[in-house]
């Protein structure tokens, strides 16, 4: 039998880190124009909510890539980090410090869930655009 190639390019470890590390940017960047257009155009709550959720998206691939990291090092059968068990604790631990951030910011902004969803979602339009660049080059 003969091997197949996978269709798509070659996606080095450092490749995906430079994607990752530019999209946290990235979505860093469009979260806080975002926030100041709202906050100008429909008041603090809502500019509030998208922070949030922006800031939540970022952070979310920052642990996406802790935990890609240790996948890589598991899948080359390099020595694991010491820190391997604390980011899949952390991992875990992320989604449920993440949800008391969402409960809280929508009981104390009482701003729009649309505004919150568009910053959560930040995380999303940041990688694919990351990822469609880097298949056009």
């Amino acid at each position: 039998m003969t091997e197949e190639t996978h269709p798509g390019p070659g996606l080095s470890d450092d490749a995906l880190a430079a994607l990752l590390k530019r999209a946290i940017r990235d979505t860093l960047i469009l979260g806080a124009v975002s926030s100041l257009v709202l906050l100008v155009a429909s008041g603090w709550r809502n500019a509030a909510m998208l922070a949030t959720g922006a800031a939540i998206s970022a952070a979310s691939i920052l642990e996406w890539q802790r935990l890609i990291r240790l996948i890589n090092a598991r899948l080359d059968k390099q020595k694991l980090p010491r820190s391997a068990a604390a980011v899949a604790v952390f991992f875990v631990l992320r989604l449920l410090i993440f949800g008391a951030v969402i409960y809280g910011s929508l009981k104390c902004f009482q701003g729009s869930v649309v505004a919150l969803l568009c910053g959560l979602g930040l995380a999303v339009a940041a990688v694919t655009f990351g990822a469609l660049r880097l298949l056009k080059a």
